[in-house]
């Protein structure tokens, strides 16, 4: 009786079983199934295929997108190498003199120290040392340093001179501007000269405005800081337009007690022979 109960039992479960349908469904990462594994052994796919011959294939090569590789990332777009020009690599040059990796001004040249520079400052960062800007150096230098100021374009000069402004177009001028820091020497309108100029710091700040020479002085030594302002042309008070050694040697790392500086004594001296007391004199933005 014992041995016919059990038999009975499995039966029922067998029966069970059958009408119930139970299986369990394999998902893949998108969510869609693949159908029963009922009666499946663990580890198998669809058509009992082996693992090692499953979709993805080991045994494929590299960068097969169909046989489940891996592709090779693309190379990052270069932006400027060497022999490039213009006002973008001016601006390269200054974020990586920012950052001391680039000792010369700016040049606007993609050159043999812009290369030098570059790979340096890849390397210090783990990026494939090139020597050309690309991209994803590009985005590093960029998170590193802040946008460049003019005068960090330009550190030493060479800026286009600004357009003239119109207090400037009728007479003789010395039309000043703060914007390019250039000195324009005009007479009825037209540029007779041009030279690269320098003001007073925040501190002691170059007056802006319209004034005329009152007083020349080839020679001069300042009374109250006590250094030569060679071929001083002075406009308003103690200010005046004259060349500074200092300007010549530290371009706009430095700054003056509020006069116009010139850096090139040659110009300054051929202006300083046509100028006359009263000419006009227009400091601008």
């Amino acid at each position: 009786m014992r041995t016919t109960g059990m038999g009975r039992s499995l039966a029922a479960l067998v029966a069970l079983v059958a009408v119930s349908g139970c299986t369990a469904q394999a998902v893949d990462a998108h969510g869609s199934t693949h159908g029963s594994t009922q009666g499946k052994t663990p580890g198998s796919t669809r058509g009992d295929t082996p693992p090692s011959a499953s979709k993805t294939d080991r045994s494929a090569t590299p960068g097969d997108d169909k046989a489940g590789g891996t592709t090779p990332s693309a190379a990052p777009k270069v932006l400027w190498s060497r022999g490039d020009k213009g006002n973008d690599v001016r601006e390269v040059q200054a974020r990586l003199h920012q950052l001391a990796w680039l000792i010369p001004a700016p040049t606007g040249t993609y050159d043999t120290p812009t290369v030098t520079a570059v790979k340096g400052f890849q390397g210090k960062r783990g990026l494939p040392r090139t020597g050309e800007l690309d991209a994803v150096t590009w985005e590093r230098l960029r998170g590193m340093t802040h946008k460049p100021a003019s005068w960090e374009l330009y550190p030493y000069g060479g800026q286009p001179a600004a357009r003239p402004d119109p207090r400037c177009m009728t007479g003789r001028v010395l039309c000043v501007s703060k914007t390019s820091r250039t000195l324009r020497w005009m007479i009825d309108g037209k540029t007779v000269s041009e030279m690269d100029v320098r003001f007073g710091s925040q501190y002691t700040p170059t007056r802006e405005g319209v004034f005329s020479v009152y007083f020349k002085s080839r020679y001069h030594v300042s009374t109250i800081y006590h250094t030569s302002m060679p071929y001083a042309m002075f406009f308003s008070g103690g200010q005046a337009v004259h060349y500074s050694p200092d300007f010549a040697a530290r371009g706009y790392y430095g700054a003056s007690h509020g006069c116009v500086n010139v850096r090139d004594e040659g110009k300054i001296a051929a202006l300083f022979a046509q100028v006359r007391d009263g000419d006009k004199v227009v400091v601008y933005w």
